[in-house]
């Protein structure tokens, strides 16, 4: 299980007969394994990563820090669920340390962000405070390395 999961992580685009060619076992093994695995809700999705910045699409990427009042018998998960509600929300993750939320959100501009963060993001009941870091330069995202050609991403494709 373990084997298909990195490999499906790596490269969604796999098929059933490369993965079993791969692992060394029968395309209807690896088929039956995927199924289990997506009922099991283990595989939520497949997802492609894409260089925005070689596209015409204007995209800022955002990390927002929230720290939270935990609801009493709720704890993070009432104010979390609100947050992650919101379609600009792309992640949202329980943190250890200085802050409780790290909430990764995607607009069009840095005001849009803004906007996002001062009209629906700070009023929500149980967020004490938040902080805004906006991402400059991605240099790797999901295990792929922006800034390299393929054939060097390739490379390093060993299980």
């Amino acid at each position: 299980m373990e084997n298909i999961l990195k490999l499906l992580e790596r490269d969604a685009r796999l098929t059933n007969s490369q993965l079993a060619a791969m692992l060394g076992t029968d395309e209807e093994s690896v088929a039956s394994e995927i199924k289990r695995l997506e009922n099991d809700h283990v595989i939520l999705g497949y997802k492609t990563v894409i260089d925005w910045e070689k596209t015409d699409k204007e995209v800022v990427t955002a990390i927002i820090e929230v720290r939270v009042t935990p609801q009493r018998g709720e704890g993070f998960e009432k104010v979390a669920e609100r947050i992650y509600q919101f379609e600009e929300v792309e992640s949202l993750y329980l943190m250890s340390g200085g802050f409780d939320l790290a909430v990764f959100i995607v607009g069009r501009t840095m005001r849009e962000v803004a906007l996002f963060v001062a009209t629906k993001l700070a009023p929500v009941e149980g967020v004490a405070s938040t902080a805004t870091h906006f991402i400059l330069k991605k240099y790797k995202e999901s295990g792929v390395f922006f800034e390299t050609e393929p054939e060097e991403q390739e490379r390093g494709y060993l299980l």
